[in-house]
């Protein structure tokens, strides 16, 4: 295994050049080999998971849910907080920028984005409770691709380009992470469900999110710094993935619902306006036969 590892390291610094040496002997970044394991153990209980609970019954998991959820919402209120304050301790430049200008609060940064980086990790039992309670609809190509990807990315992103203009995605994204598991984290609460009303906008807010990602890491390619411009391109190109799988699941969960409602609403009002002519009919029916009995 070090014998692999050594390999995989020096293509790695052939490929990318020199590590930040900031991290270096840091849990989980030392060699790319764990992150590769977990993340391909995670697609094979994606594969293998539904057909393993194909004919048992579904998990509740109601206390856990509460549990894990509420965890990484005050995790993710954390990362947020401590990014946003770290931000404006270094002055960073919304614009660009680069790796090491920040002084101590560019310490601060990496240390924050590293556990963001292992949320990314944790966030995998989002797809394994889908498994345990049989909510298969729910492990869509969007969710299992950013669930896979994301950790894979930030492994690189921590080796190489840790702080800087890394931090506006992740400040983003730990935000729409405290309203998206506090959203999960109530809804695991039967009593809770009629007052949850923001899911719609959680997905909308993640749009946004990737928009403005997209329009940050572009300044850094229009006035550029120190900030490698390998990692922006790389960056733009996967918030547009985003952006496209996003956009799909939007339209098939929100707007298609809508339309349904509405047919249905139609539907509905017909069934009632027939049913309310065909009863009036009846009585006439009745009415006349009666009137013929008598004569």
């Amino acid at each position: 295994m070090e014998l692999v590892d050594k390999t995989i390291n020096s293509y790695f610094d052939v490929w990318l050049g020199p590590r930040d040496p900031r991290v270096k002997g840091w849990l989980l970044l030392e060699n790319y080999t764990p992150t590769f394991i977990f993340s391909a153990l995670y697609l094979l209980i994606v594969w293998l998971g539904p057909k393993y609970m194909r004919n048992k019954q579904p998990f509740s998991c109601r206390g856990i849910l509460v549990i894990y959820n509420l965890g990484l919402t005050l995790l993710s209120l954390y990362m947020f907080y401590e990014l946003v304050t770290g931000v404006w301790e270094g002055g960073y430049n919304f614009f660009c920028q680069d790796t090491h200008s920040g002084g101590e609060a560019d310490m601060k940064i990496i240390r924050v984005l590293w556990w963001y980086y292992f949320s990314k990790l944790i966030e995998f039992m989002d797809t394994f409770f889908f498994i345990l309670r049989k909510n298969n609809h729910q492990i869509t190509v969007l969710h299992v691709y950013h669930h896979a990807t994301m950790l894979n990315i930030w492994w690189f992103v921590m080796n190489w380009v840790p702080c800087g203009h890394s931090y506006f995605g992740a400040t983003l994204n730990s935000f729409i992470h405290v309203l998206m598991y506090s959203y999960y984290g109530l809804s695991a609460i039967p009593a809770m469900r009629p007052y949850l009303w923001w899911k719609k906008y959680i997905t909308q807010g993640q749009l946004i999110q990737f928009v403005l990602t997209i329009f940050q890491t572009s300044c850094g390619v229009v006035w550029p710094c120190a900030f490698p411009q390998g990692w922006l391109y790389f960056q733009i190109s996967y918030m547009i993935s985003l952006i496209i799988l996003f956009t799909n699941f939007y339209i098939q969960t929100y707007n298609k619902k809508a339309s349904s409602r509405r047919k249905e609403y139609q539907n509905g009002s017909t069934a009632i306006a027939n049913g309310y002519t065909n009863s009036f009919s009846s009585l006439e029916n009745n009415v006349k036969q009666r009137k013929q009995r008598k004569d």
